[in-house]
C-alpha cells in the first residue's frame, strides 16, 4: 500500500492511501494506531472489525480506535482503492467526539452530508479549495461523530465578547499573514478550543480562519503586484505562500487572471481598456 502524508501537525495527520490489493492477495490482521476516519475515495474493499464485516464503497468512512485490530479484504472486490485518512490526537478526538463507541463503530455507510464534506476534503487535498487541512479535518471528523452518535449539530451562540475576540483574531491574522499560521495557533490567541473557534469565526466573519488568511495574503500580493517591480516569485514567498505554483493557482482562482496579467493591467501596460477589464473582473474579496 502506498501512503503519502499530505498534512501533519501536532494534532492531525492527513494521509492519502492507495491500495492495489485484489482477490488473489491474502488478507492479514492490522491494528489501528490512532483515532482515525478514512474517507473512501475510489474502489471498494471489505472490512472486518470487532466481529462485524462491512463492504466499503466510495463515500463510506472507515473509523479507527487505537489498539483495535482489523482486517481489510478484497476477495469480492476489483483491484485498487484509495482513501483519504484523518488521524487525530487523543485531545482532538475527545474534542470532536469523546464517546469511545464512536471510534469503535467500524464504518459508516455513504451518507449525503458526509459525502459532501468528503468531496470538499478531496478538493483541499488536490489544491482546489482554500480551506485549511486542519479546518476540513475538524469539520469532517466532527460531522462523522455527530452522525454516528445521532446528535444534531448544536447552534453556535455569538455573544458580544465572542465577537470582540473574533475581531481581534482577524486583526492578528492580518498582522501575521506573511508567517506560517495554523488553526490551533490562532485559537490559542483567541483563548478558545480550535473546534469552537473555527465554528465561531466562520459564523461571525463569514469565512473560515484559513480562508481569511488566504484573502489577507492575496490582498497584500495584489498591492505588491500593482505597485512594485518585485519579482512575482519573491512576492509569493513574502506574503506567506510556500511555493510559486500554489500562489499562482490560488491567485488565479480568486482574481480570474494570473499574477502577471494582473500586474500588467494594474500598471497600465494594457491601456485604458485593460484597466477597465481589471475593474470588471476582480472580485470584491481581493480588492476590498
Amino acid at each position: 500500500m502506498a501512503a503519502t502524508i499530505i498534512f501533519r501537525n501536532a494534532d492531525l495527520k492527513v494521509t492519502d492511501y492507495r491500495c492495489q490489493a485484489g482477490p488473489a492477495d491474502r488478507p492479514f490482521t492490522e491494528m489501528h494506531e490512532h483515532f482515525s476516519a478514512a474517507f473512501v475515495r475510489r474502489g471498494s474493499f471489505g472490512y472486518r472489525h470487532r466481529g462485524r464485516t462491512a463492504d466499503l464503497v466510495p463515500g463510506a468512512v472507515l473509523l479507527g480506535h487505537p489498539g483495535d485490530e482489523y482486517v481489510c479484504t478484497h476477495e469480492h472486490h476489483a483491484c485498487g482503492d484509495a482513501c483519504l485518512n484523518f488521524q487525530l490526537s487523543p485531545a482532538y478526538a475527545e474534542m470532536v467526539g469523546g464517546d469511545k463507541a464512536i471510534w469503535q463503530a467500524g464504518s459508516v455507510a455513504p451518507h449525503g452530508s458526509l459525502m459532501v464534506l468528503g468531496a470538499l476534503a478531496e478538493a483541499v487535498a488536490e489544491g482546489r479549495s482554500d480551506l485549511g487541512f486542519d479546518e476540513i479535518g475538524l469539520m469532517f471528523t466532527a460531522a462523522i461523530a455527530r452522525h454516528v452518535a445521532g446528535r444534531p449539530r448544536a447552534p453556535v451562540e455569538a455573544r458580544s465578547q465572542d465577537r470582540a475576540k473574533i475581531t481581534a483574531a482577524a486583526a492578528w491574522i492580518e498582522d501575521h499573514a506573511g508567517s506560517e499560521i495554523d488553526l490551533a495557533q490562532v485559537a490559542t490567541v483567541a483563548r478558545m478550543s480550535p473546534f469552537h473557534f473555527l465554528r465561531l469565526f466562520a459564523r461571525i466573519a463569514g469565512v473560515t480562519p484559513h480562508q481569511y488568511l488566504i484573502g489577507a495574503r492575496l490582498r497584500l500580493a495584489a498591492t505588491l503586484l500593482a505597485g512594485s517591480t518585485q519579482p512575482i516569485t519573491d512576492i509569493a514567498y513574502d506574503v506567506g505562500f510556500g511555493d510559486l505554483s500554489n500562489f499562482v493557482r490560488t491567485f488565479h482562482r480568486a482574481a480570474r487572471m494570473s499574477p502577471r496579467r494582473f500586474r500588467q493591467q494594474a500598471q497600465g501596460r494594457l491601456g485604458r481598456q485593460g484597466r477597465k477589464n481589471l475593474q470588471d473582473r476582480l472580485p470584491a474579496s481581493l480588492v476590498g
